[in-house]
């Protein structure tokens, strides 16, 4: 019996339904000749490389097979002319590195590539059409010819090791999930204010001090407290070469992130004698921007910069070496006799020119060696240094500029490709803040509309970033980039015409069964139910919207109320509640809940004097009534209004005359992100809301948890139908201050009328 199985095993066959291709990245052309028919991988398939240097893909492929199938291909320089794959190397006529072609026939499977990484990634392909899961020893794959090349050559994830450390085996399961996804670079961030995470052996105390911190701030940005938990670790030269190699068998290039001027206090504190003032200086246990940075005027500081390089670009053969550049105060350098020293010197302008003058410099030492730089779009500030990539994240416009002065560019701006921010409404972890959903990743596009062509050519393509202040282990890591990085995959590999939202999210449910095969966490956001508030025709509540993307029946209900009800239309509120919504999705309940806090103002007609900043304009005015208080920051920027440099002033029509006594504003502070709560609010009262009388003011912010407050203004009873209420922007940022000499933020979210 075991004989006639083992016979059955290698004989190829016909499956009698059809198999449907679901590959992400949507490769540019995918036919298949026979939808009923499938060639099957099994024990007894051979595998053959036609072409010298395909080494390193069959390993790849028969440790992927074992490791999820438990079975290995046995290599052959012979193959049989059935159930055999066949990898070479040809050269292709128009097409981009990267390029394959795929057939699987009734005979076995054909991956020519025009590279050795075409054949990885067609490899790739063929692992999406395995099934999952699948039967042991027996996989089918669909009939099909594949014709397939990726639109950008530069296809990035980006880690975050600074503020939180994460092993060598986690590293290479993460470059793994680059290579799954047909990626190429990863961009690994080892140096910052809260670690320094690279051994460099002629500075031993940049990991025997730089790689520590005695503590981290526990919750959200300012934090309610301190772990006092020693806290860090680095990865030694060996380790790092082991990592770069382990890339490179899966044709990933490692580009290594070593910051500067800025976010460098695990490197002052090590050597003091790199800052301004010469310390004391520590490893930050908070986030966030630090005054203390490099000296830009001390030669010694770039001596040690140099030296640094010389052992990184040793341990990296990446054309690229990533140096920064963001976010540097120039607090220090003001007040600093060697950097001002510097300025007159070198006849600059200013400390932003001072930074182009240190940009240049190492640039110009990076560029001895053979390499070029990549940094932060701060270093177009006082002039960009003439071979600099520019990675815009700032938004576009930093790339947008860059391409126009003929400069190469990655664009990860952070309100597509930031992975640290929410990918969901109703946030379950805490994270930085903002918020990004799939669909939003999906359909990004990397070459904006005011290019012309010659410009657009620059734009190399983009990559995820993800930033780790509130990702401490591996799981929250994985539950943050999934499913948006398979999302911003389609985005960087598949042509334009090729990528539909429609058929992404048919594809995403069987992606969803490859993350379990993997054993990878990711968030399950896509199925939550969506909610809105909307105003009442009448003025008389909230409505509450429901609505799911799987057509199933809803059902709705109260907190603390047993009954519930099967959901039609919007709900009204009209008091303080928990109202609960939910659905039946593969025997598992879906559910999503709102608190809505209720006052004399709450769904009534508002206007504003002054309109938010366009990327922070929530539901309108609305926002402002519509019940719902924030408690998670810039976690929830959908729920709140920004004023750039302008004040927040909303008249309220209570829809007839009311007794109130007083007015709260809930509202944000957040200094190192230029958010600055009111500098007053004052409540006027009028009742025909055309002539007002100021009733008082109060300049009392108040913190509630976190970056969230509330100034409350109280006065003596008054009778009115109409209230306005002025939140007084700061106006311009002090000097001594983060972003001094620009227009302050004020974050406005819920008014309270009582």
């Amino acid at each position: 019996m075991k004989k006639l199985f083992l016979a059955c095993l290698l004989i190829p066959a016909l499956i009698v339904q059809s198999q449907e291709i679901n590959i992400i990245p949507e490769p540019v052309s995918v036919r298949q000749p026979r939808i009923h028919a499938s060639f099957y991988l099994n024990v007894g398939t051979q595998i053959i490389s036609e072409s010298s240097g395909l080494e390193n893909s069959i390993s790849y492929l028969n440790d992927y097979l074992y490791r999820f199938y438990h079975f290995k291909l046995t290599p052959t320089s012979i193959a049989s002319r059935n159930n055999v794959i066949h990898l070479n190397v040809k050269q292709m006529i128009n097409t981009v590195p990267g390029a394959y072609i795929m057939s699987v026939r009734e005979d076995g499977i054909t991956i020519t590539g025009n590279s050795p990484d075409g054949v990885f990634y067609g490899i790739q392909s063929l692992l999406q059409m395995l099934p999952v899961p699948g039967a042991a020893y027996r996989l089918p794959v669909a009939y099909c010819e594949i014709i397939d090349y990726p639109r950008f050559p530069y296809r990035g994830m980006h880690l975050d090791c600074g503020r939180h450390f994460f092993n060598v085996d986690f590293i290479k399961k993460y470059i793994d999930f680059i290579a799954l996804h047909k990626m190429n670079y990863f961009h690994w961030h080892l140096t910052d204010d809260q670690g320094w995470r690279i051994e460099i052996k002629k500075y031993p105390r940049l990991t025997q001090i730089g790689a520590w911190r005695n503590g981290t701030i526990i919750g959200r940005y300012p934090g309610n407290g301190n772990d006092s938990i020693h806290y860090g670790g680095y990865y030694t030269q060996e380790q790092i070469k082991e990592i770069v190699k382990y890339a490179a068998d899966r044709y990933i290039t490692v580009i290594p992130e070593i910051e500067m001027p800025g976010h460098a206090s695990a490197a002052l504190a090590s050597y003091p004698f790199l800052g301004c003032t010469k310390g004391p200086y520590q490893v930050q246990q908070t986030w966030g921007v630090f005054d203390d940075v490099f000296c830009a005027g001390n030669d010694s500081t770039y001596k040690f910069l140099d030296d640094v390089l010389d052992e990184v670009m040793a341990l990296f053969p990446s054309k690229y070496i990533h140096i920064g550049g963001d976010e540097c105060p120039k607090t220090r350098w003001k007040t600093c006799p060697i950097c001002q020293k510097r300025i007159r010197t070198e006849k600059l302008r200013d400390e932003h020119a001072l930074q182009s003058y240190f940009i240049h410099r190492i640039e110009k030492y990076v560029n001895s060696k053979g390499r070029m730089i990549i940094g932060w779009d701060e270093i177009l500030e006082g002039g960009l240094a003439p071979n600099a990539t520019v990675m815009s994240w700032r938004g576009e416009q930093g790339g947008i500029d860059a391409a126009r002065q003929n400069h190469d560019v990655i664009m990860t701006p952070g309100d597509w490709c930031y992975f640290d921010h929410s990918q969901s409404e109703h946030e379950d972890s805490i994270t930085i803040g903002g918020y990004l959903p799939l669909n939003k990743v999906y359909n990004y596009e990397p070459v904006p509309d005011s290019l012309i062509p010659d410009q657009a050519k620059h734009i190399l393509g983009a990559q995820g970033n993800v930033w780790t202040e509130y990702m401490s282990n591996d799981r929250k890591v994985e539950y943050m980039i999934f499913p948006r990085m398979s999302a911003l995959s389609e985005v960087l590999w598949s042509s334009k015409r090729t990528r539909n939202w429609d058929n992404f999210e048919k594809k995403l449910l069987i992606q969803f069964k490859r993350y379990d095969l993997w054993n990878a966490n990711y968030s399950r956001a896509y199925f939550e139910l969506k909610t809105s508030v909307l105003p009442s025709k009448n003025y008389n509540g909230v409505l509450w919207k429901i609505e799911n993307k799987f057509n199933k029946r809803m059902f709705m209900k109260f907190a603390g109320i047993d009954s519930s009800w099967g959901y039609t239309e919007p709900q009204l509120i009209q008091k303080s509640c928990v109202a609960i919504g939910n659905f039946n999705l593969d025997n598992r309940v879906v559910e999503v809940s709102q608190v809505f806090h209720f006052n004399k103002a709450t769904g009534k007609k508002i206007t504003l004097t002054y309109e938010p900043y366009k990327n922070y304009y929530g539901d309108g005015a609305f926002t402002l009534v519509n019940g719902i208080q924030n408690d998670k920051g810039m976690a929830r920027p959908s729920e709140m209004l920004g004023f750039l440099g302008t004040d927040c002033e909303a008249v309220i029509d209570l829809g007839k005359p009311e007794s109130i006594s007083n007015v709260t504003v809930h509202t944000l502070k957040d200094i190192a992100s230029w958010i600055w709560p009111p500098k007053y609010v004052e409540v006027f009262s009028s009742p025909d809301g055309l002539n007002f009388t100021s009733l008082k003011k109060s300049e009392d912010f108040k913190t509630s948890n976190g970056m969230n407050g509330t100034i409350t203004v109280n006065f003596p009873l008054t009778n009115t139908r109409f209230v306005k209420v002025l939140a007084k922007n700061q106006g311009v940022i002090q000097a001594g201050n983060p972003g001094a000499g620009y227009d302050s933020w004020l974050f406005e979210d819920e008014i309270e009328v009582n």
